[in-house]
Order: structure tokens, then sequence, then C-alpha cells
């Protein structure tokens, strides 16, 4: 089948991006990067795409700290395009899109995050789920609205929290689920095997148990 052509945002390590990558590079899931951009100059994530034959794409973040400029957000846009890009996928991109990068990638903005939403959005959310006593956290796949983390769900991994957790034992045990579910989120995308109804994803979970998987 016709693969899923993904542009990747990332600001940092860009560990989800290696999951994803090594996935499409063994043909595990019928997704490819296109093109991986980043706000960080330095960033690994711009590496590990050029490692891979990526295109690596530096775009400076401007003033602000958590969000882009209207213009600069254009620039993101203009340069997914360009690459062909039919699925946005953010993998710790640390920056706010607004509504019009999102109308341009009309409910194909994903994301992953450390915690099982819509528990713990936003930052520190290991530190969140312990201080807050919860027996279980883990990792969502969701769709990017214009809110901070509150778009509708459409994979979830589930974590314990141990009684000796710390923050940085909990973020590692959460990241090994998420790059398990981010590629899942991603095949099931890419075979038009889920649709949104409001607020719910409702996903056919035959191609993750088995079927062409």
């Amino acid at each position: 089948m016709k693969k899923l052509k993904v542009g990747v945002l990332a600001s940092g390590n860009g560990s989800n991006l290696q999951a994803i990558l090594d996935q499409s590079l063994a043909g595990k899931i019928d997704v490819e990067v296109v093109v991986v951009v980043s706000d960080v100059e330095d960033a690994r994530a711009l590496n590990r795409a050029r490692t891979a034959a990526v295109p690596a794409v530096y775009v400076p973040p401007g003033k602000f700290r958590t969000k882009l400029e209207p213009e600069i957000e254009k620039q993101y846009a203009e340069i997914l395009l360009t690459n062909g890009v039919e699925v946005v996928v953010l993998a710790g991109f640390m920056r706010i899109l607004h509504d019009d990068f999102l109308n341009a990638f009309p409910d194909r903005v994903v994301n992953i995050h450390p915690s099982l939403l819509p528990a713990f959005p936003g930052l520190d959310v290991q530190k969140k789920a312990i201080d807050g006593g919860v027996k279980w956290s883990g990792a969502t796949v969701h769709f990017v609205n214009a809110g901070v983390d509150s778009g509708p769900i459409i994979l979830q991994a589930v974590v314990p929290v141990l009684d000796d957790d710390t923050p940085e034992t909990l973020a590692a045990r959460i990241l090994v689920e998420e790059h398990r579910i981010y590629p899942e989120a991603l095949q099931l995308i890419a075979h038009k095997r889920i649709r949104i109804d409001g607020r719910r994803v409702i996903a056919d979970r035959a191609l993750i148990e088995g079927e062409q998987w």
C-alpha cells in the first residue's frame, strides 16, 4: 500500500522519532518520515534524521519561549506542505501550535504525552503523578487541538507507579511504552482504521492485534 508521509517536529533528543524511523525503515509500519523540523539547532533529533537520510531542517523559533510567531509558524507549515506531508507528528516539540497551523492540517496533527490524559497535561507530569499519589500512569497518543494536551485520544498505554519511583524512573518506563504505541497509532492512521466521533476516537483494534501488523 501507499505509505503515509509524515513530517516530524522535534525539539530535543528525538527518541520517539527514532522509534518511528526504526519501524518505518524495517517495513513494520506503512509510514515514511519525509522531513524533520526543529526549533533547536543542535537537537539530536536532527542528527537522527540525517543518519536516516531524511531531510532535517532547523527553523529559528523567534523571541518567545513556548510559542511560535505567526510568520515562523507559517514557515513550518510551508516546509511540511512542500515535502508532501500528510500527517504532522510532534515528538517532543516544545512549542504551542495555533489555529492557522492546525487548520492547514485538520485532524492531521498528532502528539504523544507521558500521562494518561486527561490527567496531568502540560509539563512535569511524572512529578505530578507521584505527588498526586496515583497508582497508574502511562502514555497517550492524541490528536492536537488548540488546547494543551486536550485533543481526542487515539491510543493509551498503562504503566504502574511504584512506591519507590522518582520522576526519572517513572519517565523511563513510560518512554518504553511511548516507543511502542506511537508507531502503532500511525499505522492505524495510515490504514484509515480510526475515526473521530466528537471527543472520542474509534479505532479498529484488529490491525494492532495482528491483521496486517
